[in-house]
């Protein structure tokens, strides 16, 4: 069932792995896009104001690229798979309610369970985009493989997933990327 709000156009579910660009492709489509047009939803920010909640930690440095998450990530990990196997859309209801703007663009899709709950709650009007980078191009942005984060559901959860709607090459060709960007642009244009 889907939750209070507004009723979306079109929901861009966005996923890849750690420093394969998916938050600068999230903004890059918002901001040719407008506020006023896409909203930028992430899965982590309910995911991380809960568990700080009950942790008694700081939000607002859990929210950043600190080391400060870094060194709560693998918890922070542990107990949203607890959470989402009681309920596997609490996340995704809370991240959606109170959206007006016509097209929600998820950032941080990264289970199949993520995907399910949109489709089931949006049908028609969900479209899934892989980001994906060379792992040089991740290691350039400062990715570095780390044991228990890198190979957890939450990274590799939708590795077989099958064919995403759309695949997004961010390698480091900024011509390839806003060519990319702009197919996506006209396609959601064609759908408001």
């Amino acid at each position: 069932m889907a939750p209070r709000g507004g009723v979306p156009r079109l929901v861009l579910l966005v996923s890849g792995k750690r420093k394969s660009g998916k938050d600068f492709v999230a903004e890059a489509l918002r901001s040719r896009l407008g506020e006023d047009v896409c909203a930028v939803l992430r899965l982590s920010g309910p995911l991380k104001e809960q568990y700080a909640q009950e942790h008694g930690l700081d939000l607002q440095r859990l929210l950043d690229a600190s080391a400060y998450k870094e060194a709560y990530r693998s918890d922070m990990i542990r107990w949203g798979e607890e959470k989402r196997q009681v309920d596997p859309g609490f996340f995704c209801r809370k991240v959606v309610e109170g959206v007006f703007q016509p097209v929600w663009l998820v950032s941080d899709t990264r289970r199949v369970s993520d995907i399910q709950w949109f489709r089931e709650a949006y049908g028609a009007l969900t479209q899934t985009v892989r980001v994906v980078a060379l792992e040089q191009s991740r290691q350039q942005r400062g990715w570095v493989f780390t044991a228990g984060v890198d190979d957890a559901e939450s990274e590799c959860g939708l590795d077989n997933f099958g064919a995403f709607d759309w695949v997004v090459e961010n390698h480091g060709d900024e011509q390839r990327l806003e060519e990319q960007l702009e197919d996506l642009v006209a396609f959601v244009h064609s759908r408001l």
